[in-house]
């Protein structure tokens, strides 16, 4: 009755008629949507965007924006603090509906333009505020697929994030969002377009340099195709000679190694020491905490935690806070401090192992032995790098239960990743050595009355390791004592063997084989039990390395493997992959026929007699299957960096046969084989195509033909010109392989090549 009565009294007073109605519609809206809101459970998550888009224009009061912002922040962290601690399963907006309903309102536009309005009025911003801006973006892009490519996709904002990393209270926030947001783009950043980087990078403590590395690894290697086929030689040197200027990534390194100072500080990050933590449960301690501290955002703001005394102010930002005031902060171990540090060494050997590996590897090379690196990381090996307790149980993350990815794994595997690029066909790799283990090399040369490889007369002795042990040497000594299945096999024997790779030393092999690598290697290949190819592989290289023209390494070889049922063991897991063993096959094709050269020496002669793998590769017939199988494993279209060895090996077994005058008996064999297995012409069209791409792949690059003629002491020379009598046309010479393939199966995959 009231009510009624006051809409009659309203409705005949004309001029508040108007105001009621409003009055009465905005109720009846602010109702309507309430209840929507609830209904869709948005949480009032759209208003508030309104709310924080109106009040973030340029010269507007930022403290109500801050506030809207701030009430955004506390919705959406709690999602992605779940994120991060639970499995990283498919985000999807089931699981964490308040990023969702951000995004599906239009949120990380809003932020985005928020963001640079906000930065725009630089002088009144506070730095809480930038960093919850930070951190709603970074919750969004952890939580939501497809906003990261959303943010990557403005070259505008990404440059601008840069900025943000002059200030050292908003670089951590930073350095997180532009790491994820790289990591999506799909055009590599350049990074001569920041401006003023040398400067921003020489500003850097050495903490936001370790931090800044996270970012470079995205820029400065080449991104991963991820397709099988693209990985073939042949997609490689079409993809070269359309990209014949240097990529983005190679100029990425160009700008880096141009910052003063930048190599130098990266090296003193890679061996600066750490505080040992000691107590029983450090073990217990450590997989604790790293089973949950897979994002690096989390990771140092915990650090930060530990190390500093949150500032108390009534601007501080909402996650900072309640991190502050947690508990949490009282319960870090000490081995925190250790795995923060392993992780920023991660990712600082990963640039310098990725610049060893550019066009630019020798000033690279020069800047780390000034600097000092490899003494340095030596002095780090037994109390860092590789400490006596290591974790036994690794623990595993994500979808892949292989994946070895706990800091300390990590941290190993770029260790030895680094000292494979810097020993590898370059003569500072005597630098992983001490004074004494160089003076020993130079005493077995003088022995054996050879003269000293150059490159280790001329190692400045001042930048050399220091202490009893050189760090090849306490390689050795871990890589002995690590169990059959280690992951880290793998890498170890890498590194060793890339020691050894490049022209044939005496001396260096002589130096290992007192250290009894090779009995090692032929446990773990024959006794151990091993049976991952990727380990086999890398022992079978090693072993080919160690033991090639060296009579001494055979007849420890044929000591250690002394019973027929070894030496069958041995040739089984040989045969049992090609692919991984051929390198070992063709060192020991190389060794026999020098041997065979060397009869005048008795000590050769005894070993020729009595060596069972000598005496095995001696017999044609063995060293026809051989060939038969590598022609066979492979074509044009399948090769890759991984099986063109298999290539090489059959040409180094026909060229010691072209030396012999023995081409044509072996290229007839080849054809035998062919008709008996009723694919004439098969065989030999197909080793015909293979020694064409040889030639379009090798002729042109110095490097990759140095390499075969320093591995096999044979000159690249005959190399080329046994290839180009091979794919004679002549059909009359007895060595082409064109005189043994029948005209009506003459060029059976010319197109292939052709294509």
């Amino acid at each position: 009755m009231c009510r009624t009565e006051h809409i009659l009294v309203v409705n005949s007073q004309n001029n508040y008629l108007c105001y009621s109605q409003i009055d009465l519609i905005r109720h009846y809206r602010l109702e309507t949507r309430e209840l929507r809101d609830k209904r869709a459970k948005w949480n009032g998550i759209p208003t508030l965007l309104q709310k924080l888009y109106e009040s973030s224009h340029p010269n507007s009061d930022l403290s109500h924006a801050h506030t809207f912002l701030k009430l955004l922040l506390s919705q959406l962290s709690v999602e992605a603090m779940s994120f991060v601690t639970e499995d990283r399963k498919t985000a999807q907006e089931s699981t964490f509906p308040n990023t969702y309903t951000f995004d599906l309102f239009g949120g990380v536009d809003v932020k985005k333009n928020c963001q640079i309005n906000i930065c725009a009025s630089v002088t009144t911003v506070n730095d809480d505020l930038v960093k919850d801006c930070l951190s709603v973006l970074y919750n969004c892009c952890i939580c939501t697929e497809g906003v990261t490519k959303s943010l990557a996709a403005r070259d505008d904002f990404v440059l601008f994030l840069f900025t943000l990393m002059t200030n050292k209270k908003t670089f951590l926030q930073t350095a997180t969002l532009i790491e994820d947001i790289l990591g999506v783009k799909k055009e590599m950043i350049q990074l001569e377009g920041i401006p003023n980087l040398s400067g921003l990078v020489q500003s850097f403590d050495q903490q936001q340099l370790a931090n800044f590395c996270r970012i470079l690894s995205v820029t400065i290697s080449e991104p991963d195709v991820g397709n099988d086929d693209k990985h073939t030689l042949l997609a490689k040197n079409a993809q070269q000679k359309r990209n014949a200027s240097p990529s983005r990534a190679e100029v990425n390194q160009v700008t880096l190694l141009s910052i003063p100072g930048f190599i130098e500080r990266l090296c003193k990050l890679a061996t600066r020491k750490v505080s040992e933590a000691t107590g029983a449960n450090f073990l217990q301690e450590l997989e604790d905490w790293y089973t949950w501290l897979d994002n690096a955002l989390v990771l140092d703001a915990l650090m930060q935690m530990a190390t500093e005394e949150p500032e108390q102010s009534s601007t501080e930002s909402s996650d900072e806070s309640s991190l502050a005031t947690s508990p949490l902060r009282h319960r870090l171990p000490q081995s925190m401090k250790i795995v923060h540090e392993i992780m920023y060494k991660v990712e600082v050997l990963y640039v310098l192992c990725v610049l060893l590996m550019g066009r630019q590897r020798n000033q690279v090379h020069k800047m780390l032995a000034e600097f000092r690196l490899i003494p340095g990381l030596n002095n780090l090996f037994d109390k860092l790098i590789w400490r006596k307790y290591t974790v036994s149980n690794h623990v595993v993350h994500g979808q892949n239960e292989n994946c070895d990815c706990s800091p300390e794994i990590s941290f190993k595997i770029q260790f030895l990743r680094l000292l494979q690029s810097f020993s590898d066909h370059h003569e500072n790799k005597y630098l992983l050595l001490n004074s004494q283990e160089l003076n020993e090399l130079s005493a077995i040369s003088m022995k054996a009355n050879i003269p000293e490889v150059e490159a280790l007369v001329n190692t400045d002795r001042s930048l050399v390791c220091d202490g009893k042990k050189g760090l090849l040497t306490r390689l050795l000594t871990v890589m002995k004592r690590e169990p059959p299945d280690s992951s880290f096999r793998f890498w170890q024997a890498r590194a060793v063997e890339s020691f050894l790779r490049g022209a044939t030393s005496y001396a260096d092999q002589m130096f290992l084989l007192k250290r009894g690598l090779l009995e090692h290697i032929l446990f773990c290949i024959i006794d151990s039990g091993c049976t991952s190819r990727d380990v086999l592989q890398s022992y079978f290289d090693l072993l080919g390395e160690l033991m090639k023209f060296n009579i001494d390494a055979f007849k420890r070889f044929n000591k250690y493997v002394n019973t027929p049922e070894k030496f069958q063991m041995f040739l089984t897991q040989i045969n049992s992959s090609l692919v991984d063993s051929n390198m070992l096959v063709r060192c020991i094709v190389l060794s026999l026929d020098r041997f065979e050269s060397q009869t005048e020496d008795v000590k050769v002669v005894e070993v020729l007699s009595e060596c069972c793998l000598l005496s095995y590769m001696a017999r044609v017939e063995n060293r026809l299957s051989f060939l038969f199988r590598l022609v066979n494993i492979i074509n044009v279209q399948t090769l890759t960096q991984e099986n063109v060895s298999c290539l090489n090996t059959s040409l180094v077994i026909l060229m010691l046969a072209r030396r012999k005058a023995k081409l044509p008996f072996y290229l007839n064999a080849l054809r035998e084989k062919e008709y008996a297995e009723k694919y004439p012409g098969c065989l030999l069209n197909n080793f015909h195509n293979l020694l064409r791409f040889w030639q379009r792949h090798y002729l042109n690059k110095d490097k990759d033909s140095t390499c075969l003629e320093n591995s096999s002491c044979i000159p690249f020379s005959y190399w080329k010109e046994t290839v180009s009598v091979l794919l004679g046309s002549d059909r009359t010479s007895l060595c082409a392989i064109a005189s043994y393939i029948d005209e009506p199966f003459m060029d059976l995959d010319r197109d292939l090549l052709e294509d």
